[in-house]
């Protein structure tokens, strides 16, 4: 079994060893855990590209001296992207894949300057060059594909070949690269470059900008160079809750972040038995449902909201919430949401700065549209909106669309400090809330609750069905008392990577900084 890794200078946590090593790098360096997720999270955006690229968006939760800060920077669509772009030529929806598909803003770039911003506050003063050299290398010499990207390649060749420059950059010799090979992307490495010289705002008002909106165009994408100039990252106020251990933290609409704290206030009220139980497993899976119906009526861009989110934080709505929960029987699934590609990361400092950060094209390769002025790889993100005009999420002219992906931080009632998360759609709030249980609730160890059982109800990338799957080393008496309280069940194998790559970074009041990285994924955490 993995042993959680400790330090007492540093620590990054990735799902992929390499992102997780140049963040590490930063520290070594000298860098902060800021400067040091910029590194990380570049680094991933090129060694892990199925999963995220620049882009696509991302979200922060920062924490230092007892303050937190949220970093939003999700791209709206565009000016121009209307629903009758679409129902003029008879679609029902939104495509996948190709420029229809590639209609928001990448925030993920922005994201990355604005923590920058607030680390320079933290004494934060590494230049950009030093913080994307491990990513502008790995681009232009290559890096080894990992299993999880060839598997993805295979299994999406067939769905992406004919969209715009995927074909030329992830197939060799128009086949599928071996787990092992080399792998380069130049054009990004390039254009990763040109950004740490020129400045990340380059990436939407500069030379970079405008040959991006100029590939989009070409491609097919409705979006324009105004729309990049319209983009910025905003600091906003993270949503939290108290709850009998500490206090919760996480994202504000337009992320699932509420729901996520619905799930861990309704757990409380329930008080289950915990770890691989069937009580722990039946109240987190119908707490997800309760916080989904929520969710999928309200969440959306917070400039379209009509209620507060608070207002479903509060002790009187989530009693009634828990009061609504049957300890005998599974209520019926709510709703299917779409399948979310994302990246976790956390990182913390040895002068107090703890990170949590996720980033994320939505899916496998997002829209599949390969940009070839500059390789970025765009996002889908897109796709979360509906064509129904009546919808919570209808589409609209620089509208955010509805994001799964929120990090998670946490502070506990003894001094603790601790960022984590997953990655994953509908999975993300239910393994964030098995993983604050496991290490608040019942006092486990980081690695241990990241290694740990898991299951997943809902969609998740590259999935479409909504049974409760459930990995194969929970004990057969807590998969059949589920099946007999009215669960569908898919059992999986006993480390699945369908139900996410998780991971945790916790800063203890002695100053031990601890960190797991998930054995479903590529990952590390590398400390020092």
């Amino acid at each position: 079994m993995l042993e959680t890794s400790s330090s007492y200078r540093g620590m990054v946590v990735a799902p992929h060893r390499l992102a997780a090593q140049a963040g590490l790098r930063i520290l070594q360096d000298g860098g902060n855990a800021i400067e040091a997720m910029v590194a990380a999270a570049s680094a991933i955006s090129v060694v892990y590209p199925h999963m995220n690229s620049i882009g696509g968006d991302n979200f922060w939760l920062i924490s230092k001296g007892g303050k937190v800060w949220g970093v939003e920077s999700c791209g709206a669509a565009g000016a121009h992207v209307t629903i009758k772009n679409y129902s003029e030529r008879g679609l029902q929806e939104i495509p996948a894949r190709g420029g229809d598909a590639a209609i928001t803003v990448a925030g993920a770039v922005a994201g990355w300057e604005a923590a920058l911003k607030l680390s320079r506050e933290f004494g934060g003063r590494l230049p950009l060059t030093r913080l994307l050299e491990d990513a502008i290398w790995y681009a232009k010499e290559g890096f080894p594909v990992s299993k999880n990207l060839s598997e993805t390649i295979s299994s999406k060749r067939s769905e992406l070949l004919n969209i715009g420059g995927f074909e030329k950059l992830f197939l060799i010799n128009g086949g599928v690269p071996e787990a092992g090979s080399m792998l380069g992307l130049p054009k990004l490495g390039s254009t990763l470059e040109f950004l740490s010289q020129a400045g990340l705002n380059d990436f939407y008002i500069g030379d970079v900008g405008s040959e991006i909106a100029k590939d989009l165009e070409k491609l097919g994408s409705p979006l324009k160079k105004e729309d990049f100039i319209e983009h910025c990252a905003k600091l906003v106020e993270p949503l939290s809750l108290r709850l009998s251990g500490g206090r919760v933290f996480n994202m504000p609409p337009p992320t699932q972040g509420l729901a996520s704290l619905i799930i861990l206030g309704i757990l409380e009220r329930l008080d289950p038995v915990m770890d691989t139980t069937p009580e722990f497993v039946h109240s987190i899976v119908e707490a997800t449902k309760k916080a989904f119906e929520v969710r999928d009526e309200f969440i959306t861009d917070p400039s379209f909201m009509t209620v507060s989110p608070k207002k479903y934080l509060s002790e009187v709505f989530l009693d009634q919430m828990a009061e609504g929960i049957s300890s005998k029987s599974a209520a019926p699934w709510p709703n299917i949401s779409d399948v979310g590609d994302t990246v976790w990361l956390g990182a913390a400092d040895s002068d107090g700065c703890v990170v949590s950060f996720i980033q994320s094209i939505y899916w496998e390769f997002g829209s599949g549209v390969v940009l070839p002025g500059t390789g970025i790889t765009w996002q889908n993100r897109g796709k979360s909106f509906s064509l129904d005009a009546e919808s919570v999420n209808a589409l609209l002219p620089r509208k955010k669309p509805f994001h799964t992906i929120q990090p998670a931080l946490g502070f506990t009632d003894d001094g603790d400090v601790l960022s984590y998360g997953c990655m994953g759609g509908d999975g993300q709030p239910q393994t964030q809330a098995m993983l604050y249980s496991r290490i608040v609730g019942m006092g486990q160890g980081i690695q241990e609750a990241i290694t740990a059982p898991r299951w997943l109800l809902g969609r998740t990338w590259g999935d479409t069905t909504t049974k409760l799957r459930i990995e194969g080393r929970f004990p057969e008496e807590t998969i059949q008392r589920l099946s007999e309280l009215g669960h569908e069940l898919e059992v999986l194998d006993e480390f699945d990577e369908i139900t996410g790559h998780a991971g945790a970074v916790r800063v203890k009041s002695n100053g031990l900084i601890e960190g797991g990285g998930d054995p479903r994924s590529d990952g590390l955490a590398a400390g020092f």
